[in-house]
């Protein structure tokens, strides 16, 4: 698989938890995340312009807090027009941002931007639902103790 999401080279970053069968790297994770992402873990505001030629549309907030739990690190937001945070991941010297790619050419700058934290996200009970979709499915596939992955 081709990778276009910023970051994607970041090779240092390892995940610290062996909760997830083969997610090792930012790039695993992505891998795994690519078939989950659906219209329904989607940004409300934004599901009737998510298609599959555009997995990353609307699903920048969950997927990041759910890096986060698989690479430690702390999550930053970019302000976009209209008020709302495209979130991303930074562990270490790393940054990297698996849903980068919804904004297309569109070059975003990851310098000075906001921490962001999980509890005023999930503060929105439907995105908490969504990220707790998201991880689920992640577990139901992945998750060590459903036997993990099936080759």
């Amino acid at each position: 698989m081709g990778y276009g999401y910023y970051g994607w080279d970041q090779k240092d970053v390892l995940a610290v938890t062996d909760e997830y069968e083969g997610i090792r790297t930012p790039k695993d994770l992505y891998d795994a995340l690519f078939p989950i992402w659906c219209a329904y873990t989607c940004a409300p505001r934004l599901r009737e312009q998510w298609s599959k030629e555009n997995r990353t549309l609307g699903q920048c907030s969950i997927t990041a807090f759910l890096a986060q739990d698989l690479f430690g690190g702390k999550v930053y937001g970019i302000l976009r027009p209209g008020g709302n945070y495209h979130c991303y991941n930074v562990v270490g010297d790393c940054v990297f941002d698996l849903t980068s790619e919804q904004f297309g050419e569109e070059a975003l700058c990851y310098d000075n931007n906001p921490e962001q934290f999980r509890q005023d996200h999930f503060a929105k009970e439907e995105k908490r639902q969504r990220y707790e979709y998201l991880r689920d499915q992640l577990k139901k596939q992945f998750g060590k103790a459903s036997g993990g992955k099936a080759e």
